[in-house]
């Protein structure tokens, strides 16, 4: 059990008596696997025995799960920090993420239930989904794609981002998708970095009611690019394009005439998969570069050890968009490769009311979940009295993923979606792993609301201090990975100086990915957030992460943020904003200094926020982030950075002018 640390808790100790990172926040709720579960686990403990002792024999049974058209001679090619997986092995993504399933009887399986946000659905089974890949396959060949070239997807959530996800795959295209909510600019950038010659995209998709174009964002991105020599347009929404004659081709003239006939070349294990970019410190975004054969062996595993999936009998959705990491490995690859059936919608959680997500669970019998904690503290901001209209008893799973989740909105979302009778799966990944790396197993963990728990089976995760040794038990410090794993990036497209520099400078032989992490009493691993979000107050490194959650715990608090600002006293003193539950909650001194002594009681005088201000809403991106950063300038008093990837640019102006009235009880 964790322990109530106060006046700035335990940490990990530097050479000079600093603190790595204070551990402020305790739990005792333990929720034991159902026993039904546990018996039918596909995973058992004796997973961890097995990896540990011999791990690369571990990985090396389950690339097994995956057809192989020649095998591999060396399981693992280790140059640090640059990684070989499966070498002289050949495959091909899409044939295992669909053409085996339909030569093994598994055709009529549905692959996915696709919900457009209008209420428009499409049925599609993997005989059909084979059928589709092909044509755009076969279309790519004849747009002159060859193998090795990149192709840029700027797409909506409909099923044909799948369909030329794959079929970039299957000819050994590599795919660069770009997330439908970034900027002309942002697709340019990425786009000259790839060098991608065909950019595949759609003339819009539907948001929040009403068309939203895509089609005027790729032309202003390729405007003086000869080297993107075509432009292929899905019809979506009907909108009026602007056309450019011998560049741009609709998807529906070129796709839908080909041959459904498509013979697939296996490729090599180390053959470029995709290139995702993430933004980094500097201007210039990272493309980060996934192979083929280890990344597609741990999605696949990882898909079905961690969600405990049942392909024959489950319907399992990931409520993220494709342009993310999390829907490359959990919509497409892993899934696919799984045989499952999985459900796709394109829209918005509150279209055309907020309980459209639990509409769709009650629909399709959805019997797992995952999604991001900004969404489930939106849902608790909305109400208990949402979800409770709509039966969610097919529901068996839920999982957590895109940051640490608050243990409130844990236990809100076991209870008010989950029905107190599913386990909670709460796991720590990023765009570099490409795959789940620490996670609960449903069937063997005791989950504990907020804590990520242990490296999965076979992943050599660790807690250390800023001297790179591992904390002890009750301590802070920064989350790394000591061994490779078959997924990892293979470096940073067309740059691997910056790869080095970036994630293996700061602790020798040791990936660093940049998050600040705990130990609990029991060992059991906390996820604090980016350790750029950590604040130095008097002497102690408190995650914002601890603070939020402190806060949420509250029972008004549906959602925070929490900043570190300049302060002459303290260094940095901590400045919240806060959303409310329900409509006309008052926000008054008495309650500002409520929650002042709820943050007290729960972390320790220390981590006692000097300002709360109550907020209307946060500025987050597409993706459910939210943005730190600009809060930061807000209490710095500091012009505002870059709006442009908000979902609403507006709320920040909202946020600013509620500044000169921060409250504040000291």
């Amino acid at each position: 059990m964790a322990q109530e640390t106060p006046q700035g808790g335990s940490g990990a100790r530097g050479p000079e008596g600093q603190q790595t990172l204070s551990n402020l926040l305790q739990e005792s709720r333990r929720f034991a696997p159902p026993a039904e579960l546990a018996a039918a686990a596909n995973v058992k403990a004796d997973a961890y025995d097995e990896a540990a002792a011999d791990r690369l024999a571990f990985w090396e049974r389950q690339a097994g799960r995956l057809q192989w058209e020649r095998p591999w001679d060396t399981v693992l090619e280790w140059d640090a920090p640059f990684a070989k997986w499966f070498t002289g092995g050949t495959l091909n993504a899409a044939v295992n993420c669909v053409d085996r399933h339909v030569a093994a009887g598994r055709g009529d399986r549905v692959a996915y239930y696709w919900e457009g946000e209008p209420g428009d659905a499409r049925v599609i089974t993997y005989a059909e989904l084979q059928d589709l890949v092909n044509q755009a396959a076969n279309a790519l060949t004849e747009l002159g794609v060859a193998k090795g070239d990149r192709v840029a997807i700027y797409m909506p959530m409909i099923p044909e981002t799948v369909v030329a996800m794959l079929a970039c795959a299957r000819i050994g295209a590599p795919h660069m998708v770009v997330f439908g909510g970034f900027s002309a600019d942002a697709l340019r950038g990425r786009i000259d970095d790839s060098d991608a010659s065909v950019v595949i995209t759609a003339d819009g998709g539907y948001r929040r009611g009403a068309p939203s174009a895509l089609k005027p964002n790729v032309d202003e991105a390729v405007k003086d690019r000869p080297g993107v020599r075509t432009v292929l347009v899905v019809r979506r929404t009907g909108q009026e394009v602007a056309w450019t004659e011998g560049r741009d081709v609709w998807w529906h003239d070129v796709v839908e005439r080909q041959s459904t006939e498509h013979t697939a070349e296996a490729h090599d294990a180390e053959h470029p998969l995709y290139i995702m970019y993430t933004s980094g410190t500097t201007a210039k975004p990272k493309g980060i570069l996934h192979t083929t054969g280890g990344y597609l062996t741990q999605v696949a595993w990882s898909h079905w050890a961690v969600f405990d999936l049942k392909p024959e009998t489950d319907v399992y959705w990931t409520a993220a968009d494709i342009g993310w990491v999390t829907g490359h490995s959990y919509i497409v690859y892993g899934p696919l490769a799984n045989g499952a059936t999985s459900v796709m919608y394109e829209g918005t959680p509150d279209t055309p009311h907020r309980g459209r997500w639990w509409e769709l669970v009650a629909k399709y019998g959805v019997t797992i979940l995952y999604c991001a904690p900004t969404a489930i503290r939106t849902f608790m901001k909305w109400g208990d009295e949402v979800p409770a209209q709509h039966d969610l008893s097919s529901l068996r799973l839920l999982g957590s993923v895109g940051e640490p989740i608050n243990p409130e909105a844990y236990v809100w979302y076991r209870h008010h979606i989950g029905g107190d009778r599913t386990p909670v799966v709460d796991t720590w990944w990023q765009t570099e792993t490409g795959a789940i790396m620490v996670s609960p197993l449903p069937g063997v963990t005791e989950g504990k609301p907020g804590a990520a728990m242990r490296p999965l089976p076979g992943i050599s995760a660790d807690v250390v201090d800023d001297q790179g040794a591992p904390v002890p038990n009750g301590g802070g410090g920064f989350i790394v990975v000591s061994e490779p794993w078959p997924s990892m990036l293979r470096g940073i497209w067309g740059d691997d100086q910056r790869y080095r520099d970036t994630y293996w400078s700061r602790f020798e032989g040791l990936y660093f990915p940049g998050d600040g992490a705990k130990r609990d009493e029991d060992g059991d691993i906390w996820l604090l957030g980016r350790v750029d979000d950590v604040m130095l107050v008097s002497g102690h490194n408190i995650s914002t992460t601890e603070v939020e959650s402190a806060l949420v715990s509250h029972p008004k608090v549906a959602e925070s943020a929490v900043v570190g600002a300049t302060d002459p006293l303290t260094g940095q003193a901590i400045v919240a904003f806060v959303i409310l539950r329900g409509e006309g909650a008052d926000d008054g001194d008495a309650l500002v200094r409520e929650l002042r002594d709820h943050v007290g009681a729960s972390l320790g005088p220390i981590a006692k926020p000097r300002q709360i201000l109550v907020v209307p809403e946060l500025p987050k991106t597409r993706s459910g982030k939210i943005m730190r950063r600009l809060l930061r300038d807000v209490a710095e008093n500091r012009q505002l950075g870059d709006v442009t990837t908000l979902t609403d640019s507006t709320v920040m102006e909202l946020i600013a002018a509620k500044l000169p009235g921060a409250k504040s009880d000291e």
